[in-house]
């Protein structure tokens, strides 16, 4: 029996004889935000910490009232700690759930964590392909995937990675029909 969770969906949907020529997601920019804010809550929750272990340490023969505030610190502490990991989590979670794949077949891009879309496009059926890349996205190489299918409206997909080379292996495939 075939072990089918690693399979990315890409993976999971390709047809007999179909084959993977190219594959990208989302750009590593994308992880930038989540980054900084679990730094922010993740610093802020380790000092808490040991705030709160050196108010224990200093008061242990002090009044209860500051052992309850030191233990009141720590928990402030490990929730802090624990949205910083929740929040990189998602991140990641959230940039692996992009897939844009060219097959000799077909155009393949799945996007959503919890509900799902999905765009499958025949070759045949690709009026065009645009990107859109700002300076910095030229210089990172990232930027926006513009997928227009014939006689169908625009479909956009921001901060993809390598948009360019997502776009020449469309071309490729599209040319050997």
């Amino acid at each position: 029996m075939r072990w089918e969770s690693k399979l990315s969906y890409v993976e999971k949907n390709l047809v007999a004889g179909e084959m993977l020529r190219y594959q990208t997601r989302h750009h590593w920019i994308v992880l930038l935000g989540p980054l900084l804010a679990s730094l922010l809550l993740g610093i802020s929750g380790l000092g808490l910490l040991v705030e709160s272990i050196a108010a224990k340490a200093g008061n242990s023969q002090a009044s209860g009232s500051a052992g309850i505030r030191a233990g009141g610190m720590a928990i402030v502490a490990l929730l802090l700690l624990l949205a910083a990991a929740g929040i990189l989590a998602y991140g990641i979670a959230k940039r692996n759930a992009t897939e844009m794949a060219v097959t000799n077949k077909r155009v393949l891009i799945k996007t959503g964590l919890a509900s799902r879309r999905t765009l499958d496009l025949m070759l045949s059926r690709v009026e065009s392909i645009g990107v859109e890349e700002t300076v910095a996205g030229r210089m990172l190489g990232f930027g926006t995937v513009i997928v227009r299918g014939t006689g169908g409206t625009p479909e956009t997909f921001v901060m993809i990675a390598h948009p360019q080379e997502f776009r020449r292996a469309v071309q490729e495939q599209s040319g050997r029909e």
